[in-house]
């Protein structure tokens, strides 16, 4: 989905224990788990941070081309294994292709890592195995149900359940216990759907790409079982959009909704769907139907996103605050609490943001995504030094390109002696996701535009939004092209994107910055000086050096 869904980062791992029992061998004729990366590679990477912190920005440079072209070779690979091990090869030999293109890669991004960091960076040295695929918002990954705090549950036919459920260490104990059941029970469809809508959200929790084609291998297995059952059809709904093709997305999600009109999960992806294709109107409709049929967590969160993105707060914030009243599990109380906050904080009620934040992270205070927005929010209210203590955190955790891009901003407000090249670092860092994404099936020509335009290749960041608009017409991506079109100076032709971006209702404050400073940049001085002036009443502290640079052209007019 888009930079502002309901998908979220994952909770951390707990423990390596059930991690390692996940790693073991699976029964025959199945796709194997590939295994986890060790610490002590971690420790080695560290060690090398520490002893490389004097590594020039060419040698940096020279690992995201090494990690590039190590993706670049090693692709074909992990597309052999997702779509044909059933009929070319063995599981295990699919298997061991696979983990063999999982290490290359790590270690690539490990060298790229030991070679950019400099001195207090050395602690982001196991960004290396993390750095790789980050789900798309719109996917819906269930599988293993989860008690409020107790043990997993494995059922041979999945329920629907928030897409936060999965996370943490109980999903590696899930693992283990699908494993086992499908050894002896290797005809049941449903614990086959069940494993591999697990997979996918081990691919989002750890980082790990090879994740992808095991997920497709066991989802294909079921439906090889069961032709045509729903919940295997849902599971290629998620990996589909996972992989950020939202029109395969839709397609499964509506195979699936033909078997099962009520299956929750294809109801919530195909929404996603439809509001990442850009068909609002549809997405509306379906977000109607899921309410009438399936309400509950999943599908009031989709229905808030998709009253906000038409400009309707009032309602998405009534929708929310319903579905945290009625949250019962520790997961949806945080999963709930988190989008409240991010709503608050889009609209500049950054005391509100923090309290929601607040009751997130009192259920569950290891969940990134409201670790990630309590920081967003101190940087608002100028309390840097806490944000970017947060920030760090989550990054160290979780590297995705937003949060990689915030951390670099915030260093570059600071302005201390070797922030520039902290921020620097963060940055390269987005180009290694970058790649190691798109060895891996997913489009990732949204996060390549985004941060790329301001902290990038903006030749790269204008291809990248070309291609992305030519895929689906949003807002989000009609914003990215905009701004990409307008650090190419080409601002006559960024201009209607920029106006299609806010054409909906939609309050973004970084939106309306975009469309002022291409304004302005085209003779519309009113009109941008107007646009600017709203970004900065909606949301004052929208960005680190957004903010900034709004204030400074607003004041130049004075």
């Amino acid at each position: 989905m888009s930079p502002r869904t309901n998908d979220s980062a994952p909770e951390s791992e707990r423990g390596s224990e059930p991690a390692d029992r996940a790693a073991e061998a699976m029964p025959e004729e199945s796709p194997a788990l590939a295994t986890e990366g060790g610490t002590g590679s971690e420790a080695e990477a560290s060690g090398s941070a520490a002893s490389e912190a004097g590594a020039t920005t060419e040698a940096t440079e020279k690992a995201v081309g090494e990690a590039e072209a190590t993706a670049k070779s090693t692709a074909p690979a992990a597309d052999r294994t997702a779509t044909g091990a059933g009929d070319e090869m063995t599981d295990t030999a699919a298997a061991e292709v696979t983990d063999d293109v999982a290490d290359e890669r790590v270690a690539a991004v490990r060298r790229l890592s030991a070679s950019g960091r400099r001195r207090h960076l050395a602690q982001l040295a196991f960004c290396a195995s993390a750095l790789a695929i980050a789900l798309t918002a719109g996917a819906i990954v269930i599988g293993a149900v989860r008690d409020d705090g107790g043990a997993a549950t494995v059922a041979s036919a999945p329920v629907g359940v928030s897409p936060q459920l999965l996370a943490g260490g109980d999903l590696d104990a899930s693992i283990t216990s699908l494993q086992d059941h499908l050894r002896s029970q290797p005809k049941d469809f449903g614990s086959w759907s069940t494993l591999g809508l697990a997979y996918i959200e081990q691919a989002r929790t750890k980082g790990d790409p090879s994740r992808y084609p095991q997920a497709e291998q066991a989802l294909d297995r079921s439906l090889k079982l069961r032709p045509d059952n729903d919940p295997a059809l849902a599971g290629r709904a998620a990996l589909a959009a996972a992989r950020h093709d939202f029109t395969d997305a839709l397609k499964y999600a509506d195979q699936a909704l033909k078997q099962n009109p009520y299956s929750e999960r294809a109801l919530a992806s195909r929404i996603d769907a439809l509001v990442e294709l850009g068909r609002y109107e549809d997405a509306s409709k379906a977000a109607d139907t899921a309410d009438s049929r399936r309400p509950g967590v999943p599908v009031f969160t989709r229905y808030a996103y998709v009253h906000e993105l038409r400009g309707d707060v009032k309602t998405a914030r009534r929708v929310l605050e319903q579905a945290l009243d009625t949250s019962t599990t520790r997961g949806d109380v945080t999963y709930v609490a988190t989008a409240l906050g991010q709503l608050a904080w889009n609209q500049g009620e950054y005391d509100s943001a923090l309290t929601y934040y607040a009751r997130a992270l009192a259920a569950d205070d290891t969940y990134l995504p409201a670790l990630e927005g309590r920081a967003r929010t101190q940087a608002a209210q100028g309390d840097r030094a806490a944000a970017i203590t947060g920030m760090e955190q989550v990054v160290e955790r979780y590297p995705l390109p937003q949060p990689l891009v915030e951390l670099g901003e915030l260093y570059e407000a600071r302005g201390k002696e070797g922030d520039a090249q902290k921020a620097r670092d963060q940055y390269t860092l987005v180009d290694a996701w970058v790649s190691l994404a798109r060895a891996n099936g997913v489009n990732a020509d949204l996060d390549t535009a985004l941060a790329a335009a301001d902290h990038g290749d903006r030749e790269a960041a204008l291809k990248a939004a070309r291609a992305e608009w030519a895929r689906r017409h949003t807002v989000h991506t009609a914003d990215a092209l905009a701004w990409a079109l307008h650090v190419n100076g080409r601002d006559e032709e960024a201009l209607p994107y920029a106006r299609e971006a806010t054409a909906t209702g939609y309050r973004n404050a970084s939106f309306l910055y975009h469309r002022g400073m291409i304004e302005r940049a085209t003779g519309h001085q009113k009109a941008g000086d107007a646009s600017l002036k709203s970004a900065l009443d909606l949301n004052p502290g929208f960005s680190p050096l957004g903010a900034t640079a709004a204030r400074k052209a607003l004041e130049a007019d004075k």
